[in-house]
């Protein structure tokens, strides 16, 4: 399975109308969760189960989430059952940090799968509630995938932009019999903060990936955000008062900086990981052994290098090697 994310060029009626599901989504989340905490509260049994909730749902009746249809309010609801169950099964195995959701969000994706959306072309026709209009949205660039290996749409919200995350299904790459990788030549790949990766493979060879783009953006990035507080720092609401209409539009340049800020970071990772891949399989490793950098977060390194960790670009606190020994994990390539 792969995913593309695409953006969306939409008229304003047809914005109004992404967003209306997405906070319809978000009103099935909530429901779902008041439910179990009314039930909660009264010594009741939480109705977590997938085709409990879809029941729950029926009953509440047609056009109850506005224009969001049945297919679309149970892949929030699938949604919200798989959180229960892994959260389950986590506390079972002794993490107790592990938590129920508990939060409610007011835009949640929306999935549809296989058969109940059309597209032709860069044109997408997201289905809705009965008694609605068709809603059709225009793509900005073309998917990556044939029509037919498409087996799900996401529609999501990220800084006030609207994408579709197109999920695939491709076949699986084969190799000649020479070329194939084998499972038996091992690689050893080191997670780290100047350098994403450091790769050792057989026969003597390496590779070492640089991070200073993804440092330089980070860099950059603090330094515009923290002028930007500074030249804002005056003009704040005060508490209890609504912000006024320059402090609003200051939130939003802020938010679409920051999703601009994890947009470019999350492309340098996927083109480094990328990198590695692609050098693994030109040498025939069929077997990467990863570090895990599991609890390096509660070692003291001081106060500059554990804020450093805890911002690493390369995503799940990746440390550098020289921060503490970490235990492995063996992955396919």
């Amino acid at each position: 399975m792969r995913t593309a994310r695409i953006g969306l060029r939409t008229s304003a009626r047809e914005r109004r109308r992404c967003f209306g599901l997405l906070v319809a989504a978000g009103d099935v989340w909530a429901c779902a969760l008041d439910m179990n905490r009314w039930r909660r509260q009264r010594g009741l049994p939480p109705i977590v189960g997938y085709q409990a909730l879809c029941r729950e749902l029926s009953a509440a009746g047609p056009g109850t989430f506005g224009e969001l249809d049945t297919v679309g309010a149970r892949s929030v609801l699938r949604r919200s059952s798989d959180a229960w169950f892994a959260t389950a099964k986590r506390r079972k195995n002794g993490d107790g940090s592990a938590r129920y959701p508990r939060r409610k969000r007011r835009l949640m994706p929306v999935r549809y799968y296989h058969g109940t959306f059309t597209l032709d072309g860069q044109r997408l026709l997201l289905p809705a509630g009965r008694g609605n209009p068709p809603l059709w949205v225009r793509l900005d660039r073309p998917v990556p995938y044939e029509a037919g290996q498409v087996r799900s749409i996401t529609l999501v919200a990220e800084a006030g932009a609207l994408f579709v995350d197109v999920t695939a299904e491709v076949p699986i790459t084969a190799y000649p019999p020479e070329r194939q990788p084998d499972p038996h030549r091992v690689a050893g790949v080191d997670l780290g903060v100047i350098h994403p990766f450091a790769v050792a493979g057989p026969d003597g060879e390496g590779l070492v990936l640089s991070g200073r783009a993804i440092r330089a953006e980070t860099h950059l990035h603090l330094r515009d955000t923290k002028h930007r507080q500074r030249a804002m720092a005056r003009r704040a609401p005060e508490p209890g008062r609504v912000g006024s209409r320059r402090w609003r539009k200051h939130r939003a340049r802020q938010r679409n900086v920051e999703a601009r800020h994890r947009r470019r970071v999350r492309r340098a990772q996927h083109e480094a990981a990328k990198t590695v891949v692609d050098w693994a399989v030109a040498r025939r490793i069929g077997t990467l052994t990863v570090g895990d950098p599991r609890g390096v977060l509660a070692l003291k390194a001081g106060r500059r290098h554990n804020r450093r960790i805890q911002h690493v670009p390369g995503g799940d606190h990746a440390p550098s090697s020289r921060t503490a020994p970490a235990r492995c994990r063996t992955v396919p390539a």
